[in-house]
């Protein structure tokens, strides 16, 4: 496949931006655990802002919580592609979307302990 010679330098970058945007809007609009996300983050961000004593750490309280609503946008993804494939009932299809699931978990409990072991010590 051809790449359009007129799709390149910041008109790229700015159809990209485009498409990454009406990504958020679309989990925002249509997946409840990203709007819940959403809000801990805006209650959760100006928290790890005071309550981090330092750059680091409070480099840390965020990046570690902005990890889970990244990966609910991939589970997102995960279970609206398995979705486009079919109704139909099949292992696979239900092991993709469990996994997703997981993924989620384990970064809402990384934050978590992360969280404790920053605010603990």
């Amino acid at each position: 496949m051809a790449t359009d010679p007129e799709n390149t330098g910041i008109r790229r970058l700015i159809k990209a931006t485009g498409y990454s945007w009406l990504g958020l809007a679309a989990a925002f609009r249509h997946e409840t655990a990203f709007r819940q996300e959403v809000a801990a983050t805006v209650m959760l961000l100006p928290l790890a802002l005071w309550l981090g004593q330092s750059g680091l750490e409070k480099a840390v309280l965020i990046s570690v919580w902005m990890l889970v609503p990244f990966f609910e946008l991939m589970n997102s993804a995960i279970e609206a592609v398995v979705d486009r494939i079919g109704p139909e009932q099949h292992e696979l299809s239900g092991r993709a979307k469990d996994i997703g699931s997981a993924v989620v978990l384990v970064a809402l409990l990384n934050a978590a302990v992360v969280w404790l072991l920053v605010l603990a010590f």
